[in-house]
């Protein structure tokens, strides 16, 4: 294994942590729907709590949370602008339409955050030694709250799409209502919406 590329995907995994904190944030002020309101609440208190265990795994495996590399950095600009989005599209005084854009911010988000995950689980599978105990831990923590995170907020994005097209949307979506933690079941779930209007 690479450690070096490692270390930076763990860098990255914090950044995009920190970030998604910033963007739940962000797209709570967006939220109009109660439903999704109260989704993003529970995400951005899981956000936080996973800045929390990258965090832990930083102090246990001797890394400076501080060091800043090429990859964080570019993280946390793509983090900034998709902040950057959502404030801009709530000064446009269309709260539906900011709502949307924060919606698809946030799949963004999660969708890197995702990926950081699933790459850390596959470390944890051929590391050995403590790295191997601290990231197996950290993604048994983890990777199941990102898979909600990533696949409901999909569904929210598609469903506030459907609606604003003026179409029956099913709202809260059906990855929502399933529990969806598989891309297998937000296949599913999609595919069930029809019988569910």
């Amino acid at each position: 294994m690479d450690d070096a590329q490692v270390t930076e995907l763990l860098y990255q995994a914090l950044e995009t942590e920190i970030g998604g904190v910033q963007v739940y944030q962000t797209a709570l002020r967006c939220a109009v729907n109660e439903d999704l309101h109260k989704e993003w609440e529970k995400y951005l208190s899981e956000t936080e709590n996973h800045v929390r265990i990258v965090t832990d795994v930083f102090n246990e495996l001797d890394l400076d949370t501080a060091t800043e590399t090429p990859g964080r950095k570019i993280v946390r600009m793509k983090g900034e602008a998709l902040v950057q989005a959502m404030e801009t599209a709530l000064s446009e005084g269309d709260p539906a339409a900011a709502q949307l854009v924060a919606a698809e911010c946030v799949v963004d988000a999660e969708t890197k955050d995702h990926a950081n995950w699933e790459l850390i689980g596959k470390v944890a599978e051929k590391a050995s030694g403590q790295k191997k105990t601290v990231l197996s831990e950290a993604y048994g923590q983890v990777e199941e709250e990102e898979d909600m995170h990533l696949y409901h907020t999909m569904g929210w994005a598609r469903e506030l799409w459907i609606e604003s097209l003026g179409l029956p949307a099913v709202l809260p979506p059906p990855e929502e209502e399933k529990k969806v933690t598989t891309a297998i079941g937000a296949s599913r779930a999609e595919q069930s919406r029809d019988d569910m209007l």
